[in-house]
């Protein structure tokens, strides 16, 4: 972690509260100046007025032309199954059976674990995400591989061993005790260490049994500060599925709620067949919701309701859900998002796109105030997006007339290419190679 002053310009968005809620949320300066100091965020302004402030010879990395947020967060994303994405199935139970778990399988081998991990990581930064909220396998060693590479990286992670007691083929099956006590342990052996963070992981309800969740949720009183991600009222299917299993439940989403699973820190993907009594539920609890559009077009599972869950007050975010979800990069889930939007009557604004993508997904995660935005002492993890990344994104972005146009150029035709460079606390974690002009 750099130690000195570094100072980076480029134009600078950062947030501090949803825009759905305030016209003042964002703060741009067009151009502006990021200051970093011991890896956290000294100051963030524009640069004439920041500039004279600097010490002597103090390096500034020039960035003009260019646009620096906040590192993106990915609420819900599966690292186990990069190697299965896009594969093709009817539906989101089939997909598990013929794809999913026979690929999770591999896990139980280390080397395995740790090369899909350095792979995974890599892709993240490529796309401009510095942190992730990060599905693991039953395997404990696969959350050590896991957690070995975001630690050699310097990365704030958070991730946890799958717990399925049931309904999955015998290789991958756990128990009730052996999976309470591998997370315990596994708690113990990386949560909080260095920018490492614990999920106690459910894989969702139907593949855990009573005994399995109970133990989860004792677990979450025990360990109140690490964090629960589970699915929940993904698929229709799943849904009646869920309450077949669990006949004394009042929604899918209370199976949770019964054994102490709803609370602040507690993320579940997909959130589509909520009622408002569950929505209500959530935001009385802090409890988020991961919003994952890329997985739920592919799958056919349906379609998020954002007015419905504004009305609630519930906290939302963006997430991939590699691999159902059918990429890495978070401005090809604002596409989706977007047009999920459209199709049920609502309508994303690019500064509320990107607010999910980072201070929204901070707030979801509960580490506002340690990252997501660009405030005094916020740890510096940051991306560098280039709109002229490729000739259609530079042709459309040269005569945008307004912010948010500009922004949602880049929400709707950006990707992995605009991403110029990740910075994790201040040091340079990924920078794009521009690809050599044809002969």
């Amino acid at each position: 972690m750099p130690a000195n002053i570094q100072a980076f310009r480029s134009s600078l968005l950062h947030f501090t509260a949803d825009p759905a809620a305030s016209p003042d949320a964002h703060h741009w300066h067009q151009d502006g100046l990021l200051v970093v100091e011991g890896g956290k965020v000294k100051a963030a302004g524009d640069y004439a007025a920041l500039h004279p402030t600097l010490p002597p010879d103090t390096p500034v990395t020039d960035y003009r032309g260019k646009l620096i947020t906040p590192g993106f967060i990915d609420t819900h994303i599966h690292y186990p199954q990069t190697d299965m994405i896009a594969s093709p199935a009817p539906g989101l139970l089939p997909w598990l059976d013929n794809f999913t778990f026979p690929t999770e399988r591999r896990f139980e081998d280390p080397a395995h674990a740790a090369a899909v991990a350095e792979f995974f990581l890599d892709e993240l930064l490529r796309n401009g995400t510095t942190t992730a909220l990060v599905y693991c396998t039953v395997h404990p060693q696969s959350v050590d591989a896991f957690f070995d590479a975001s630690s050699k990286r310097g990365l704030r992670m958070a991730a946890g061993k799958v717990l399925m007691d049931r309904h999955c083929p015998d290789f991958l099956q756990d128990c009730a005790e052996t999976g309470g006590r591998d997370s315990e342990a596994l708690i113990r052996r990386w949560h909080g260490k260095a920018r490492q963070l614990y999920a106690l992981t459910p894989r969702f309800a139907p593949t855990s049994t009573e005994a399995q969740l109970q133990v989860a949720g004792e677990l979450a009183r025990a360990y109140p500060d690490v964090y629960v991600q589970s699915h929940v009222s993904e698929n229709q299917d799943e849904c009646r599925w869920a309450m077949d299993l669990f006949p004394g439940a009042r929604s899918y989403l209370d199976v949770y709620d019964r054994y102490g699973l709803l609370r602040p820190r507690a993320v579940y993907g997909h959130c589509i067949w909520l009622d408002d009594d569950d929505r209500a539920r959530m935001a009385a609890t802090g409890t988020a919701a991961a919003i994952c559009p890329t997985s739920n077009l592919f799958l056919g599972s349906g379609l998020f309701d954002f007015a419905k869950a504004d009305q609630a007050g519930m906290l939302l975010s963006l997430a991939t859900d590699v691999g159902a979800g059918t990429s890495f990069s978070m401005l090809q889930t604002m596409n989706e998002a977007y047009k999920v939007a459209r199709l049920q009557g609502s309508y994303l604004p690019a500064l509320r796109m990107f607010y999910l993508a980072t201070l929204g997904a901070a707030r979801s995660l509960q580490l506002q105030g340690t990252i997501g935005n660009f405030a005094t002492g916020v740890e510096a993890d940051f991306i560098v997006l280039d709109p002229q990344a490729t000739p259609l994104l530079a042709r459309r972005t040269s005569h945008c007339n307004s912010l948010e146009e500009w922004l949602f150029a880049l929400a709707l035709l950006g990707d992995d290419r605009a991403v110029a460079a990740s910075y994790a606390q201040g040091r340079l974690v990924h920078e794009r190679v521009a690809e050599a002009a044809p002969d």
